[in-house]
């Protein structure tokens, strides 16, 4: 079950990055949009803060539900988020908002963002200016490695792009770029588990994602830093922050 192998495998958040992106009061009303099995709810979670969380998969929404059964979760979309008005302190999407139609959902987090309030979108990156990740990089390809997976492809593809335009109604300030510093405990085998959950991957023929995985098996096995044992995966967490006005 592909939720089940993203909710194992995928990394959780720098808790510097979250509170960076949070930028407000403690325990203030947070919405985790597009909240996938619940990777960023949980360390919101964690961290005290008032969480609701909208996904729109079923299967990701059970499996966040299972296992954050504390947490209000419900179904929804950044098109249709199911909240009041000015009902939220900061919206919040973690590897997420390049999925949104931002020209519906832009108005719509508007909506359920109080003034003064915080937009926030979070990505988990591959810091390939280490040198064995820029190799692993490089053997995994753009559907496992994306344009948004690494720190430098990050910061061109995500400077304003995806936050509502400045001088629409309600007015956004300027967006804000930051990175963190991160890491994920790995073997090669979970690694390889892990990338395999990336959507350019799943999306693959059969024979092509596995001849894909095996060709990453066989770099991470060359490599002294990943062929034995437990290593950790540097990585960096970018954060693209903007304050409704």
């Amino acid at each position: 079950m592909a939720a089940v192998s993203y909710a194992e495998h995928r990394p959780d958040y720098a808790q510097d990055a979250v509170s960076w992106a949070l930028d407000v009061a403690p325990g203030a009303r947070v919405l985790d949009l597009g909240a996938g099995t619940g990777k960023l709810t949980g360390t919101l979670h964690a961290l005290g803060s008032d969480v609701v969380a909208v996904e729109p998969d079923a299967a990701m929404l059970a499996e966040l539900r299972r296992s954050l059964p504390g947490v209000r979760a419900l179904a929804g979309s950044a098109e249709r988020i199911p909240l009041p008005d000015a009902s939220v302190d900061v919206v919040l999407a973690g590897n997420a908002m390049h999925w949104f139609d931002m020209a519906v959902a832009g108005p719509e987090i508007a909506r359920v963002l109080a003034p003064g309030g915080v937009l926030a979108g979070l990505w988990n990156l591959m810091d390939d200016e280490v040198e064995w990740v820029a190799g692993l990089a490089q053997v995994a390809g753009p559907a496992a490695v994306g344009p948004r997976d690494t720190p430098a492809a990050w910061r061109a593809a995500t400077a304003g792009m995806h936050l509502p335009k400045r001088g629409a109604a309600p007015r956004f300030g300027a967006p804000e770029q930051a990175e963190f510093g991160h890491g994920q405990r790995r073997t090669a085998d979970s690694l390889v588990r892990t990338l395999a959950t990336r959507a350019g991957v799943l999306v693959m023929p059969e024979g092509e994602r596995e001849a894909l995985l095996g060709r990453i098996r066989g770099f991470l096995a060359s490599v002294p830093e990943t062929a034995h044992g437990e290593f950790t995966l540097p990585m960096r967490t970018g954060v693209l922050r903007v304050r409704r006005l």
